[in-house]
């Protein structure tokens, strides 16, 4: 958490406020917040904001100066978030970076990230794409049913292949577990065990819940929060994550369970059995 939605819920509403800005500054609280590209940050004073944009879990902010592109990548990881003024957060000395422009009606952007398991990079536009390329799998509201059926052909458990951010970038563990209830798969059922309906049943349902999260502007589950402040309606509809040892939403008879390899795999013991889907 954050998770695909709240990524790009942000960044809609950064694209929003800030396209075209002129940056003033870069400031960090710490330099090892930053991955990679340190040596570049003073580039970006004078810059314009070009576009706001999602990968997976991360936003990128992209910057033009003298016609020449540099990225500003913002992993959120399980903690991290960007919030503008209006925002407030409980340990401010976890702000690590501070983006502010020339203009002082674009209001500055702040990099929150207590557990710091996400990092900034700065890079021109050869590094984004290494970058991209390495860490990001296929776009989940992109990727067609053929390239989705590809990617699970292979002996690897459904629910961790869904979350490998090389494989599908942007599904955690609260998505997971509700595209898997939604598509009545159980979370440890092998990928190449579906047949050609469980699989086109599982990219709908996919794409569905991860559109209908960002309509509701995500999930507010612990401290996640939008950048102007606002919280997520989505865990108001969350079906299983969560919910271990309540009646199963669909009215079966069971109750919802807790994996107990895995610390957060709720699921329906009778709506997702393990058997080979068809």
């Amino acid at each position: 958490m954050p998770e695909l939605p709240e990524a790009e819920v942000a960044a809609r509403q950064l694209r929003a406020r800030l396209v075209g800005a002129q940056v003033a500054d870069i400031r960090l609280g710490r330099a090892d917040i930053v991955r990679e590209g340190i040596r570049s940050l003073d580039w970006y004073a004078g810059s314009a904001v070009h576009t706001i944009d999602r990968r997976g879990k991360s936003v990128v902010f992209t910057f033009v100066k003298h016609g020449e592109p540099r990225h500003l990548v913002a992993e959120l990881g399980m903690t991290g978030l960007l919030l503008l003024p209006s925002a407030q957060v409980r340990f401010p000395q976890h702000t690590h970076a501070v983006l502010s422009f020339t203009d002082p009606s674009c209001p500055p952007v702040r990099y929150w990230n207590p557990r710091r398991f996400g990092r900034l990079s700065l890079l021109d536009a050869d590094g984004l794409r290494r970058y991209v390329d390495r860490r990001f799998g296929c776009e989940p509201l992109a990727v067609t049913k053929e390239q989705f059926a590809a990617l699970l052909r292979c002996r690897r458990r459904l629910k961790p292949l869904l979350m490998h951010q090389q494989t599908i970038a942007g599904i955690g563990n609260i998505y997971a577990n509700e595209i898997l209830f939604r598509a009545r798969l159980h979370p440890n059922i092998v990928a190449n065990r579906l047949g050609i309906g469980a699989v086109s049943r599982l990219h709908t349902v996919m794409q569905s819940v991860l559109r209908e999260a960002i309509d509701c502007g995500g999930s507010s589950v612990k401290d996640y929060f939008a950048p102007n402040g606002s919280e997520g309606s989505y865990k108001d509809r969350h079906l299983v994550y969560g919910k271990a040892g309540q009646p199963c939403p669909n009215r079966c008879g069971a109750v919802i369970r807790r994996l107990q390899s895995e610390r957060s795999s709720f699921f329906c013991p009778r709506c997702q059995t393990r058997r080979r889907q068809a």
